[in-house]
């Protein structure tokens, strides 16, 4: 049931590091979870209506997610103070890490070249989910994922 996006990062392979930025300015690394399942999550932008629905359903099955030592990291494009903001009114308990040069999107393959409403080329970020095993390879890849379906689907891939 893995559905592609272009050249979507492969089961199997290594997932690309990263060091960002969270809502609270800590920088955050792929590496402080070795041994712990990752749930990597990109989505296009804060308090929009498919995110907040995203973010929401991961927070209300978050201590399911923290039961099977899983955790879960979304990553935008929005700033650090935008993640602070959108996590503190919908009560997000897990991590927001902040691309706003778009480079680690890059490397995981989620940004897809748009015509925008001016008709000019744009990149835009595909909602994807990865799977990131506890060694840090990538288990399971999910392109262009439905918003409200999306935390409830991960919890069951991950039992």
């Amino acid at each position: 049931m893995q559905t592609g996006v272009g050249n979507m990062l492969q089961p199997g392979i290594k997932a690309p590091f990263f060091m960002l930025p969270d809502s609270n300015g800590r920088v955050r690394s792929l590496s402080e979870f070795a041994g712990k399942k990752v749930i990597l999550y990109f989505y296009p932008k804060d308090n929009t209506s498919g995110c907040t629905k995203q973010a929401c359903g991961f927070a209300q099955l978050y201590p399911r997610f923290t039961e099977k030592g899983a955790v879960v990291i979304g990553i935008s494009a929005d700033s650090a103070a935008s993640h602070q903001r959108f996590a503190e009114k919908y009560s997000l308990p897990f991590i927001l890490l902040s691309d706003r040069e778009r480079t680690v999107m890059g490397e995981y393959d989620v940004l897809k070249e748009k015509k925008s409403s001016t008709g000019r080329e744009v990149y835009s970020t595909v909602r994807t989910t990865y799977i990131i095993d506890e060694q840090g390879y990538i288990e399971k890849a999910f392109g262009e994922v439905k918003a409200a379906e999306n935390p409830s689907k991960m919890l069951e891939e991950i039992s």
